[in-house]
């Protein structure tokens, strides 16, 4: 019985399988993105995520975690100089998992999996947002920043009197 036994084995002996895991990180480093099978891209993600996690925090016992995983040298150096500057603000979900329908030689569901914040075509739309805090049970919640400037816009035009026609031509001349 297999109770509480929640990873997938993918059809593979353990060091198969950490070795294959391993190899498939350091290319989705590398090159953003890779197409898998949906299978190997869900292991994959549970395999990813905690290191990118890990390389947040630039120190070196992380690094040496991260490198006993990947076991690479560049895909280490690419994940902390690279990666991690783009995520540092983002609380995890750092990869998307895209599906793609069927191979045609074993009709197998196949997926891309992919670094968020490294896809510029979901990101060109998107303006960058301020890092917002979550609500909490005390009172007081925080407004946010467009309702205080546009309640600042409005108390200036309260201030500052309305221009009539004829002081616009007195200032023209």
């Amino acid at each position: 019985m297999r109770h509480g036994k929640k990873h997938n084995h993918l059809g593979r002996k353990t060091a198969h399988r950490h070795s294959m895991l391993a190899n498939m990180a350091n290319s989705l480093i590398e090159h953003k993105r890779i197409n898998t099978t949906v299978a190997k891209a869900k292991a994959l993600k549970q395999f990813v995520e905690p290191l990118v996690t890990k390389s947040k925090e630039d120190t070196t016992h992380n690094r040496r975690l991260v490198f006993a995983k990947l076991r690479q040298k560049d895909a280490v150096a690419e994940l902390f100089r690279t990666v991690a500057p783009k995520v540092g603000d983002r609380p995890g979900g750092y990869t998307r998992i895209i599906k793609l329908g069927n191979r045609l030689g074993d009709n197998a569901d196949m997926a891309m999996i992919e670094l968020v914040d490294f896809n510029e075509i979901y990101n060109a739309g998107k303006a960058t947002k301020k890092k917002t805090t979550r609500r909490s049970r005390r009172g007081g919640a925080a407004t946010t920043d467009t309702a205080t400037a546009s309640k600042a816009d409005k108390d200036q035009k309260k201030a500052a009197p309305a221009k009539t026609k004829k002081d616009a031509k007195k200032e023209e001349e």
